[in-house]
């Protein structure tokens, strides 16, 4: 997909497309779009066109991976759950046995999920109050399970980036080494596309047939 042209040609008409709400102190909060979809759908595609446009965009799955090394009480936490051999020797957690824990495990996944997500939230506050001192109107929230976590609460408006079940199967195994039963099995753990879909407030088609810059400047058009 060819965007560099377009998006150096658009990007101070995107940047002046928001209208951040008062806060109660008299402040201007910063206005939260949340980016979701299901694995293979292209959100770290859209979130890294925004990027180059010049938005901020705050990457939580990225950052719930490096909290257990930046969060002792997370990692405390974890541990306290899982067992101590969920660690290197170390001291810094395997990421390989904890994720075969929760692989096939819901309660467990969810279990984690309850200890992450508060922490991740209180990260993600931060950073937007960073952006905020700094003069931003708008910041994004790329996630994938913004829904499932309870994150979309927080967005002003939510974006689902979409595509064809088969397109996502054939992007997510060609990216790893991931069977198509284990890439199955990872979606089976996320809401079905259609309900993200219904609950959000735009829908943005990453299939490949329709051209995703255009609906991308439509989107940040439709926040002013």
């Amino acid at each position: 997909m060819e965007t560099s042209g377009m998006e150096s040609e658009y990007c101070s008409m995107a940047l002046s497309t928001s209208s951040p709400t008062p806060s109660s102190d008299g402040d201007e909060m910063v206005r939260c779009v949340g980016l979701t979809g299901g694995i293979g759908a292209g959100k770290s595609t859209v979130a890294r066109i925004l990027r180059t446009m010049g938005f901020p965009v705050y990457d939580a799955d990225a950052e719930a991976k490096v909290l257990y090394d930046r969060n002792p009480e997370l990692l405390k936490a974890v541990v306290g759950l899982f067992g101590e051999d969920i660690l290197l020797r170390e001291g810094s957690l395997n990421r390989s046995v904890l994720a075969s824990r929760v692989f096939s495990d819901p309660e467990a996944l969810s279990a984690l999920n309850a200890l992450v997500h508060p922490v991740v939230r209180s990260s993600f506050n931060r950073w937007a109050d960073e952006q905020r001192q700094h003069g931003t109107e708008v910041v994004f929230r790329e996630a994938a399970i913004l829904y499932e976590s309870g994150s979309h609460v927080d967005c002003d408006a939510v974006w689902a980036i979409a595509a064809p079940e088969s397109v996502r199967l054939r992007r997510a195994m060609s990216r790893s080494a991931q069977t198509e039963a284990e890439v199955r099995s990872r979606m089976a753990r996320q809401w079905p596309a259609n309900e993200v879909e219904a609950r959000a407030d735009r829908v943005l088609d990453n299939g490949g047939d329709v051209p995703l810059i255009p609906q991308l400047l439509a989107a940040l058009n439709a926040l002013r």
